[in-house]
């Protein structure tokens, strides 16, 4: 017996009927309903269309208010996940996020931020959307329903590597074949949805279930879903950026000075963690050829910028590891 919050898959105008839904895709011209909390009408918003634009902003705060605490519940599973993130660093492989329209635009808005403000390489975090660069700009109906599509993204994934699977409803097929595909290449997997009970969930290592519940506008999982998504791919990539040592304290060390703007920034950044006045700062940085976490350890330590830069070479590239070895 089926509770109101258990996700089901039913297909129709094909040969096999209602409730196949292992793999969770179908044929070419059926119709599939799925019943999800995402998918829910919201007992509160029924009379949405009949209100004045004020009460509509204040049902749809309303309903925003209480996504954090959805994540929030869900947070010991991802802190699960950030660590199968940094093993997969360290190991040397790498996190890829794969997700269709909404959840794969968070996942490339995430990935593409990572670099310019960790400073860490384009391939450590790689995200996958359905359909491509197209899809990304505008909406590519159906490519979210094609399994083989997520199988052959994933096809390239190394061993060892985390594939981060993103589906409101948790069932995506393009998601569901790209995880699958990815543990075929020892690669551990993981799952962030708004359905507690997502059909994919017993395919992966975590899943991360947010209760984000009904929408406001039933079915635009672009909404409490997709904020939810938002809130949870950020806070997984700046733990694993932290815990991977791209931060010293709350400040961002990974940060290369390549322009005036950036260089003034990492200026300010060294003089907030030294308590060196700007003008120090601003000749180790140039003395660390615009490397921030060696002009930091430099100051820190009162070393040469070479010495700082092997320090940090053995550390691995986290500013109080290298600290330590020079104390």
């Amino acid at each position: 017996m089926r509770t109101e919050q258990e996700s089901t898959v039913e297909h129709y105008g094909g040969d096999e009927g209602p409730g196949r839904a292992d793999p969770p895709e179908a044929p070419s011209g059926e119709a599939v309903i799925v019943r999800a909390p995402t998918e829910a009408r919201n007992p509160g918003t029924h009379d949405i269309d009949l209100l004045p634009a004020l009460e509509i902003l204040r049902r749809i705060n309303a309903e925003d208010a209480t996504v954090p605490a959805a994540v929030e519940a869900a947070l010991p599973r991802l802190a699960r996940a950030v660590e199968l993130g940094v093993a997969a660093l360290e190991s040397g492989a790498a996190i890829h996020y794969f997700g269709a329209g909404t959840s794969g635009r968070i996942a490339a808005q995430d990935a593409a931020e990572l670099p310019p403000t960790y400073g860490v390489p384009a391939d450590w975090v790689v995200a996958h959307h359905a359909g491509g660069g197209e899809a990304l700009a505008r909406a590519v109906e159906g490519i979210e329903d094609d399994w083989e599509a997520g199988r052959a993204d994933a096809a390239g994934i190394a061993p060892g590597s985390l594939a981060i699977g993103l589906a409101a409803s948790g069932r995506t097929p393009y998601v569901g074949g790209a995880l699958e595909a990815a543990r075929e290449r020892s690669a551990t997997t993981v799952l962030i949805s708004a359905n507690p009970e997502a059909p994919l969930a017993g395919r992966v290592d975590v899943h991360v279930g947010m209760d984000t519940g009904p929408e406001v506008i039933a079915g635009s999982t672009r909404m409490k879903a997709g904020t939810a998504q938002k809130l949870a791919l950020n806070a997984f990539s700046t733990a694993v950026m932290v815990r991977m040592g791209r931060t010293y304290s709350n400040l961002m060390v990974g940060v290369d000075a390549t322009n005036g703007k950036l260089r003034g920034r990492v200026v300010t950044i060294l003089a907030e963690a030294t308590g060196s006045d700007v003008e120090s700062c601003a000749a180790a940085l140039t003395d660390a050829d615009g490397d921030t976490r060696t002009a930091l350890v430099s100051l820190l330590a009162r070393v040469p910028a070479a010495q700082a830069r092997q320090a940090l070479s053995t550390a691995r590239g986290r500013v109080r590891d290298a600290l330590a070895t020079l104390a």
